[in-house]
């Protein structure tokens, strides 16, 4: 992440920071901002003025529980754009007039072929680690990328099926899309995506949320496989 925040544009410091906890769970209050930066939201909101004079932070009227709507803040199509987007219009004119041309598999073709070098040099590193290695340093390698992934692990309410110990839940959850425009256009982009982060994983994923669908972030979940591996290690 240290490498996202040092290309934000220039930014530093807090607002810096405070660009990228956005994009990671936005939106968000200056008193849920204050918490997590141990600061309070009155200090806060003079960084929050200064971006949304930027044009890169807007807010907005937001209902959280009882009470009064308080004001949520989000970033702007200029905030967004801060975050690595790897050769994007580039691409996207080329695979239009790919398209064009030759049709949609060959679309795929070249979606294909950027994961498929990542996968073919990182294969013999991954193969050798076991799982619960092997999702941090994915995870790594897609930030690497521009992607912003990081591995988050929650404590379920209930066991994952009957008769079983209640797991922690192991996710690998993408922040940014290096290629959302590209998504956008061709939604096969995130099948190839989905189809060679399971290879590199080695197990199959269950996305449990997904950009395109609304959600802030995507999300893979390896929930169970790491139980299965742990006993076949024992």
């Amino acid at each position: 992440m240290e490498d996202v925040v040092g290309a934000l544009g220039g930014f530093r410091g807090v607002r810096a920071e405070l660009l990228v906890a956005l994009k990671k769970a936005q939106p968000l209050t200056a008193h849920e901002l204050g918490e997590q930066f141990g600061l309070t939201a009155n200090a806060l909101r003079r960084h929050l003025k200064a971006l949304e004079e930027d044009g890169l932070v807007r807010y907005d009227r937001a209902v959280r529980g009882v009470g009064a709507p308080v004001f949520a803040y989000s970033l702007t199509a200029t905030g967004e754009a801060l975050f690595p987007r790897s050769y994007v219009q580039v691409l996207a004119t080329a695979l239009e007039a790919l398209r064009a041309q030759t049709g949609d598999q060959a679309v795929e073709a070249v979606l294909e072929a950027e994961w498929r070098r990542l996968a073919d040099e990182a294969g013999p590193v991954l193969e050798a680690l076991p799982l619960e290695e092997r999702v941090p340093l994915v995870a790594e390698l897609l930030s690497a990328k521009g992607y912003m992934a990081e591995v988050v692990t929650t404590s379920p309410t209930e066991p994952l099926h009957d008769g079983d110990d209640a797991e922690p839940r192991v996710t690998l959850r993408i922040h940014n899309c290096a290629v959302r425009e590209i998504a956008e256009r061709f939604p096969q982009a995130c099948t190839v995506e989905a189809k060679f982060v399971e290879r590199l994983l080695g197990v199959p994923l269950v996305r449990g949320a997904h950009r395109l669908g609304g959600c802030g972030h995507c999300d893979y979940g390896v929930s169970g496989h790491l139980s299965t591996v742990k006993q076949e290690q024992a």
